[in-house]
C-alpha cells in the first residue's frame, strides 16, 4: 500500500517550540511504523516562507524577508534532524519548483471555472499606504469577543474576514485601517458543499479522523461554506499567473496546502521516482497538524483536490489539541514557550519524543511541565526501560562473558510479544499513539517484574540453566520492545539493536541469536531533579 504523510508547514518567522513538535511528531511515528510494515511511504513537509508572518518579522528586524526565511529554514532542518524526523522530502515554499506548480494549480482551477474575479472592499492602512492582508489586521472577534487576527479566531475557531473584526487596527503601525475597493480572485468553495458533506460523513463513519476534526468541520459545513479569496496584495509569495494581475500574490491558504503536492513532485524529481501511487484511490493519506489548522486540511485542501479532480481526498486527519506550558497557554509574543533549539541542547531527543507522546493532546489539551518531563524521564525511560536493558545485559556481560544464553523462549512470553505487536499496530493506525506507547510500557513493567521474580542473581548459584533461561527470556523481551519502540524512540531503539547485533527490519516478532554482546552502556542518564527549578527560573526570566 502507498502511504502519504504530510506534516503541517511551520512559518519560517521564528524558532520552533514544543507546541509545534507535539502536533507534528505523530507524522514521524506513522512514517517509521509503516516503513517497518514494508509499505511504500512518502513523508513530506517544509518551511512556509511566503506567509504574512515572515514579512512582519522582516519589517520588525529591518531586513529582507529571505534573510528571515533562510535563517529559520536552516534551523528547522537542524531541529527536525536532531529529533529524528525522517522526512523523505523537507522543502520550502519560496522555491521556483513550488511557485511553478502552485501557478499551474491556480490556472487549472481558473480554467475549470472554480476560480473567478470579484471586486471587494478590503482593509487599507493610510499610514502604511498598503492593503492589509488578514494577519496584518488585529482586533476583537465578533463571535467570542476575544482578541483575534483577521483570518481566524484562535479562541473560538471562527473563520473571519478583517472587516468583521471589532476595534480593528493595523499590526504594523497600530492605526485603525480604512477600506478601499480592489479586485481579487475567489475560489468557489461553496460549490463543493454537498461533496464535502458526504466526504466528511464517510470519514466520521469509518473513524478516520480525530473527533476534533470531525466536530469542527461539521460546524463549518452547517454554517455553510463561503467562497474565499485566493489572491492578496502581498509583497512576497507566488505571483498570480494572469496578465495584468502579476503584482498580486496567490493567497497563502491555497498556496501552502498545495505544498504537499509540490513536495511530492519534488521528491519524485530528485529521487527519480514515480509519485502517482500516492495520489490515487488506493493510497492512504495522513495529514498531521494542530487544531488551528483543521479547516485548511479538512475543507480547503479537499476542496482544491476536488476542484482539480484528483483522488484521493485526505483519508486520515490527525489533528492534536493544544499543548499548554506549566498550565498556561503558549505565547510566542510573551516568550512563554520552550524553544526546540534550547531544549535540544540539554536533553536527549528520545526524552522529548517520549514525553510529547505519552502526554499528547490527542483528545484534549495537554500540559508540558518541567517537573513531569524530568520525572517521566527518570522513572519511565531510565527507571523502567533503561533499567531493564542495563541490568539484563550487564548481568550477561559479568556472568557469561557477554554471550547471550541459547535457550528456547517460553510460549507464554512469545504470545505476549505477538499480542503487543498486534495491539500497537492497531493503535498506531488508529492514531492512538499515546495508548500505543502505554501498551509497550506495560510490557516493560512486566519484564522488570519477571526479572525480579526469577532472581537471576540467585539462580546463577542455585541453577545455572534456569538463570540462562531467565536471561534469554529477558533479552527476547528487550529486543522486541526496542523494535516496537523504533517509531516512538528511534535513537535508544537503535542503541539496543546495536548492543544485540539486531538487523531486523520487518514489523514482526523475532528471536535473538546467541551472539556476544558488545559496547553495552547505559541507555539513559539520570537527570538531576534540581534542574526543575533551574528550568522554571529560566522560563520565568525569559517571559516578556
Amino acid at each position: 500500500m502507498s502511504i502519504f504523510i504530510g506534516g503541517a508547514w511551520a512559518y519560517a518567522n521564528g524558532s520552533l517550540h514544543l507546541g509545534h513538535i507535539s502536533s507534528l511528531l505523530p507524522g514521524d511515528i506513522l512514517a517509521r511504523y509503516y516503513r517497518l510494515k514494508g509499505e511504500q511511504v512518502l513523508y513530506v513537509s517544509g518551511s512556509d516562507c511566503n506567509g504574512t508572518p515572515i514579512t512582519i518579522r522582516a519589517r520588525q528586524e529591518g531586513v529582507a524577508p529571505h534573510i528571515i526565511t533562510d535563517r529559520y529554514h536552516q534551523e528547522f532542518l537542524e531541529c527536525f534532524s536532531k529529533l529524528g524526523f525522517s522526512y523523505d522530502c523537507y522543502t520550502r515554499t519560496d522555491t521556483e519548483h513550488h511557485h511553478k506548480l502552485v501557478q499551474e494549480i491556480f490556472l487549472e482551477l481558473l480554467e475549470k471555472g472554480h476560480i473567478y474575479r470579484k471586486e471587494i472592499e478590503q482593509t487599507y492602512c493610510e499610514e502604511c499606504a498598503q492593503f492589509l492582508p488578514e494577519r496584518y489586521v488585529e482586533g476583537i472577534c465578533p463571535v467570542c469577543k476575544e482578541p483575534s487576527r483577521g483570518d481566524q479566531c484562535d479562541h473560538c475557531s471562527t473563520i473571519l474576514e478583517p472587516l468583521e473584526l471589532l476595534n480593528s487596527k493595523c499590526k504594523i503601525c497600530g492605526n485603525p485601517p480604512t477600506t478601499r475597493f480592489t479586485e481579487h480572485f475567489y475560489f468557489a468553495l461553496s460549490s463543493f458543499q454537498a461533496q464535502l458533506e458526504n466526504y466528511v460523513q464517510k470519514a466520521e463513519n469509518n473513524k478516520l479522523w480525530r473527533e476534533n476534526a470531525v466536530s469542527l468541520t461539521k460546524r463549518y459545513l452547517k454554517e455553510g461554506l463561503q467562497d474565499r479569496a485566493v489572491s492578496r496584495d502581498l509583497p512576497i509569495g507566488v505571483s498570480v499567473p494572469v496578465a495584468g494581475y502579476e503584482e498580486k500574490k496567490i493567497y497563502v491558504w491555497i498556496e501552502a496546502v498545495s505544498g504537499y503536492y509540490t513536495a511530492s513532485k519534488l521528491w519524485a524529481k530528485e529521487a527519480d521516482k514515480d509519485d502517482s501511487s500516492f495520489w490515487n484511490v488506493s493510497a492512504k493519506s495522513n495529514y498531521i497538524h494542530g487544531k488551528d489548522n483543521i479547516p485548511f486540511h479538512s475543507i480547503i485542501w479537499p476542496g482544491i483536490l476536488a476542484g482539480l479532480g484528483k483522488e484521493p481526498l485526505p483519508t486520515h486527519i490527525v489533528s492534536n489539541e493544544y499543548l499548554t506550558l506549566e498550565k498556561k497557554k503558549l505565547s510566542t509574543s510573551r516568550n512563554w514557550a520552550v524553544w526546540v533549539p534550547d531544549i535540544l541542547e540539554r536533553y536527549e531527543p528520545d526524552s522529548i519524543r517520549y514525553f510529547l507522546t505519552i502526554n499528547a493532546p490527542e483528545s484534549r489539551d495537554a500540559d508540558f511541565s518541567w517537573k513531569e518531563f524530568i520525572y517521566s524521564h527518570n522513572s519511565e525511560l531510565l527507571g523502567a526501560y533503561g533499567n531493564l536493558v542495563n541490568r539484563t545485559l550487564k548481568f550477561i556481560m559479568k556472568a557469561f562473558d557477554g554471550v547471550i544464553p541459547d535457550k528456547v523462549v517460553s510460549s507464554v512470553l512469545q504470545d505476549k510479544v505477538v499480542t503487543l505487536y498486534k495491539d500497537t499496530c492497531r493503535l498506531i493506525e488508529e492514531a492512538s499513539f499515546k495508548q500505543g506507547l502505554e501498551k509497550v510500557f506495560e510490557l516493560v513493567r512486566f519484564s522488570n517484574k519477571y526479572f525480579d521474580e526469577q532472581q537471576p542473581w540467585k539462580q546463577i548459584y542455585e541453577n545455572v540453566e534456569s538463570c540462562k533461561q531467565t536471561l534469554a527470556d529477558c533479552v527476547y523481551l528487550i529486543a522486541n520492545l526496542a523494535h516496537i519502540l523504533t517509531p516512538f524512540l528511534p535513537f535508544s531503539s537503535q542503541k539496543v539493536k546495536d548492543f544485540l547485533h539486531i538487523s531486523e527490519t520487518n514489523w514482526k516478532p523475532f528471536l535473538v541469536k546467541p551472539i556476544v554482546l558488545s559496547n553495552v552502556e547505559p541507555l539513559f542518564k539520570r537527570i538531576d531533579p534540581a534542574r526543575i527549578e533551574k528550568e522554571l527560573e529560566t522560563l520565568n526570566k525569559q517571559t516578556v
